[in-house]
């Protein structure tokens, strides 16, 4: 839940922004930069967040879906669909709303590259129709063995929604994040919009 909360202090900073009542600059760099510092799989050479390394790159391998990349729920090595869409979404709508604001602190390609890191991840997990990969990882074993994800031994199970195993809230706010993100996408780029929003339209087991 702390992705979650982290959103919630980025979209304060941005409000703070709009307003003109402080100066949360500092904030919100390091807000985005908390994303940076959750990532999950192989990590781009313009990491900032240089103490982390690759981690978790055989996710999904049990299943025979690469499930590499995305976010960590925070506190943890467990990728838990509900809250990180939900993230995701908050996230995409900030960058929506408050693009100037970003723009004019130089932080809108930071948070749409922190966007982006998270849809990568959504369009693997939808892994095609009537199926949507919603977690990986044992909450169990994970919560009672601290490591760092470049060093866990704890299992990395997989867990699916399909047309036998349901899960109408997962799948509905993955859709959400995907549009939401289509929208924050759709000026800068169309390709990649148009296929965020193809994949929110297309069948996710929803009940």
């Amino acid at each position: 839940m702390a992705m979650i909360k982290v959103v919630v202090v980025l979209m304060l900073c941005l409000a703070g922004q709009a307003f003109g009542q402080l100066d949360y600059g500092q904030a919100l760099t390091k807000s985005l930069l908390f994303f940076e510092a959750q990532r999950s799989g192989k990590l781009p050479a313009d990491q900032k967040v240089t103490w982390r390394g690759d981690s978790a790159l055989r996710d999904g391998s049990e299943g025979g879906v690469d499930l590499a990349g995305g976010y960590y729920d925070a506190g943890d090595n467990v990728k838990f669909g509900f809250p990180y869409a939900f993230a995701v979404t908050s996230l995409a709508w900030s960058v929506v709303e408050f693009s100037a604001q970003l723009q004019a602190k130089g932080e809108l390609q930071n948070a749409l590259a922190a966007v982006k890191w998270g849809t990568d991840y959504l369009l693997k997990a939808h892994a095609g129709p009537q199926l949507l990969y919603v977690e990986v990882g044992d909450g169990n074993s994970d919560h009672q063995c601290w490591q760092r994800p470049e060093d866990m031994t704890t299992p990395r199970t997989t867990f699916k929604i399909d047309e036998s195993n349901h899960g109408s809230d997962v799948a509905a706010e993955t859709a959400a994040a995907l549009a939401a993100a289509s929208i924050a996408f759709k000026s800068s780029d169309a390709g990649y919009s148009a296929t965020l929003l193809d994949h929110s339209k297309q069948e996710i087991p929803r009940c």
